[in-house]
């Protein structure tokens, strides 16, 4: 990663007045620090911060600072966090994490694709663009702005893993080597129907499927079928009327 020229000013004023004035004067406050030195308050200006943030695409800026006046006046810093307005957007802070040419750093890196996988264009997948960040470590001068992965051959159901990514000499990647990065997702239907035309299925088993469903559907006709009528029995004979006494 090519280091990138910024000048700054030494800022004395900490106080919310004083961070009034500096924004009001065209500069950005700002603050360096590092593992070997103390932090620093410092002034940018606006219009050359704005200019180096729309020229560079990555998340990780590399910044050559120049610290006029100051005792140490060059400094080699990441530029680790913005702080915007929520309304505006305009930049209210920011920070510059300084480091050492001979040693390595960690650092979070995007990954970008190209191409149309054929695995979409003719295969019906669907890309799914599972980790969009990966993290890295490397010297400073060696740090991608950016890691491409080139899609194009990519058939339905593959996946390309995060040790599979393609990185320059000198950066290794941190993490799980087996995660999935980027996969051509097969249709949930498709998926099924394949799964079910690839699973054989025995003639035997067919048949007792067959013999089961018969045996099913004859169960509730013989439940309808009306049971037959019971046999009246004999009425009981009626006794003789007694006779009448004369």
């Amino acid at each position: 990663m090519k280091a990138v020229p910024l000048k700054a000013v030494p800022r004395n004023e900490t106080r919310r007045s004083g961070t009034r004035r500096v924004r009001a004067s065209g500069h950005v406050p700002a603050v360096i620090y590092g593992r070997h030195t103390r932090p620093q308050t410092l002034q940018v200006p606006r219009r050359e911060l704005e200019n180096l943030l729309h020229h560079t695409a990555s998340d990780n800026i590399l910044v050559d600072l120049t610290v006029e006046g100051d005792a140490r006046p060059q400094r080699l810093a990441l530029l680790q966090d913005i702080q915007r307005h929520p309304l505006t957007g305009a930049i209210l802070h920011v920070d510059f994490h300084e480091v050492a040419e001979t040693e390595k750093v960690t650092v979070y890196v995007p990954v970008e694709t190209v191409g149309e996988a054929v695995g979409v264009k003719t295969g019906g997948g669907i890309l799914e663009h599972v980790l969009f960040r990966v993290k890295v470590r490397a010297l400073p001068k060696d740090l991608p702005e950016q890691i491409v992965v080139d899609v194009t051959n990519l058939q339905a159901g593959q996946t390309i893993h995060l040790g599979e990514l393609p990185v320059p000499p000198g950066v290794e990647i941190l993490g799980e080597k087996s995660a999935p990065v980027i996969t051509i997702a097969v249709p949930k239907v498709e998926a099924e129907e394949a799964a079910a035309a690839a699973a054989p299925v025995e003639a035997g088993a067919v048949e007792m499927i067959k013999e089961k469903k018969e045996e099913a559907a004859a169960e509730p006709a013989e439940k309808k079928a009306a049971p037959e009528p019971a046999e009246k029995k004999p009425a009981a004979e009626k006794k003789p009327a007694a006779e009448k006494k004369k």
